[in-house]
């Protein structure tokens, strides 16, 4: 370990070399306490978090990883062009535990930095929320300083699988498939059915029920949340429809129901709901009436939801930025494994584009979900195939896995709403981020270094 501490130290020593540690210190002070105080909240709860949790965490997460890939890049590459690598490799160290020792200072780097930030952030949190009116206040402590676990209404996909299957078979003996994709037709007949249950018609009610059986007793004599999202069919001339809600589970539970509300679409709200509203096996029934002219759609991903306490904000916050740490771990992963056969200009380039190919990935689902790269004909609905789709599509499906494997985890989005982040959310992040998917790019990267010649690459010089 002490040679892979002295490697440790050497990177500290180019990061200071540098000047990136203060400049990057700098820039962090002035993203959590420069960009707050130039952009005014709104005065509400949500407005507060959006300013000072998602900006600045975004922020600091944007300057962070930019700044690791390029020290990983140059720490490696640079050493090799300057001759500095090669007067370490005649010591008695081995190659791996200089690419360790490189990995291991990014690594502790961005501890530091990001302790600062998240330390910067909290307490910037703590002294803006006073200044919040006093029913904001308490607002922001239930509803988003807190970790908040959800429950949802049973997932419906095996039944509107089982559905679709049912009526593409009554329509193939119906009225057979003569010059019709059979693929599209199951799409459209899934659609169909996924509508059916998300529409609630004017003047309609739809029920949802939700299985609070696991954490029941840890929710006896604790106040719940609704967490809804609806969409509208036609619009409205006030831009808000109204809203009638009915929990509990009759008879053995008396109902609660709410006053008329008035609810914007296409937006996320949470309804306080009174304790112990559900029965004896957990369950709680929500009721929605829509007394409005027009149809309303809930998703049946995020159309409704519970929400409780599981936790307090601050054990929360660190979580997220362990998560975070996880993404800059695997940044600087990348980084090295790129400068280990490449030279900076073009490892910087390479992890780039890298970087690109993760931010496109919603265009990558397109792809694969179409099955081409040329995309479908908008007249006849079909799918136009190229040359190059048996190729393309496969490594796109492959790559796209690699991709939603960093994706799924968001600590930022679940801070700012009040989510609560697991420890075990944490130790998936640590196991599929850093051990997983840097160790394969850590052992692809360091077998590159092993096999490089170092005198050659200062004989081009």
């Amino acid at each position: 370990m002490q040679q892979i501490f002295a490697i440790v130290g050497l990177t500290w020593k180019a990061a200071f070399r540098y000047r990136l540690f203060w400049v990057l210190t700098c820039l962090l002070l002035g993203a959590v306490v420069g960009l707050p105080l130039l952009l005014k909240d709104d005065g509400t709860a949500e407005g507060f978090t959006q300013i000072l949790l998602t900006y600045t965490l975004s922020a600091v997460t944007g300057i962070l990883g930019m700044c690791t890939l390029w020290l990983a890049c140059g720490t490696l590459a640079r050493d090799i062009e300057e001759c500095q690598l090669q007067m370490v490799v005649v010591k008695p160290i081995a190659r791996w535990q200089i690419w360790l020792g490189k990995w291991l200072g990014l690594l502790s780097l961005n501890v530091v930095l990001l302790t600062v930030a998240g330390v910067s952030i909290y307490c910037l949190l703590e002294w803006r929320a006073k200044r919040l009116p006093e029913d904001q206040q308490v607002r922001l402590k239930q509803e988003v300083l807190v970790a908040r676990a959800s429950v949802k209404a049973d997932n419906l996909d095996p039944m509107i699988d089982a559905e679709t299957e049912r009526r593409f078979q009554e329509r193939l003996k119906k009225n057979g498939l003569k010059d019709v994709n059979p693929e599209i037709i199951r799409k459209q007949l899934r659609e169909q059915i996924k509508a059916e249950l998300q529409v609630v018609g004017p003047g309609e009610v739809r029920p949802w029920v939700i299985h609070l059986a696991s954490v029941k007793e840890s929710l006896k004599n604790q106040p719940l949340s609704l967490r809804i999202k609806f969409n509208a069919a036609n619009g409205s001339s006030s831009g808000t429809f109204y809203a009638e809600w009915a929990v509990g589970a009759p008879p053995t539970i008396r109902p609660w129901t709410s006053e008329v509300m008035s609810l914007a679409p296409d937006t996320t709200h949470d309804i306080p709901i009174p304790a112990n509203m559900f029965d004896e096996k957990g369950d709680l029934t929500v009721m929605f009436h829509n007394p409005n002219g027009t149809a309303l759609l809930f998703p049946l991903d995020e159309g409704m939801e519970v929400l409780y306490r599981e936790g307090g904000f601050e054990l929360n916050f660190i979580r997220g930025l362990g998560i975070i740490l996880c993404w800059l771990a695997l940044l600087a992963t990348l980084g090295l494994a790129s400068a280990s056969y490449l030279s900076f200009p073009v490892a910087a380039f390479f992890s780039l584009a890298i970087l690109t190919m993760v931010f496109s990935s919603g265009t990558l689902s397109n792809v694969v979900a179409e099955g081409t790269v040329t995309g479908m004909d908008q007249e006849t609905g079909a799918v136009v195939h190229s040359m190059v789709d048996p190729v393309a599509v496969p490594m796109f499906r492959g790559l796209l896995n690699i991709i939603q494997v960093v994706q799924q985890f968001s600590p930022i989005d679940a801070l700012s709403s009040g989510r609560s982040i697991t420890w075990t959310q944490l130790g998936q992040a640590a196991v599929q981020i850093v051990l997983l998917m840097g160790g394969f790019i850590g052992l692809i990267g360091v077998f590159i270094f092993s096999r490089r010649e170092l005198a050659t690459a200062q004989g081009t010089n």
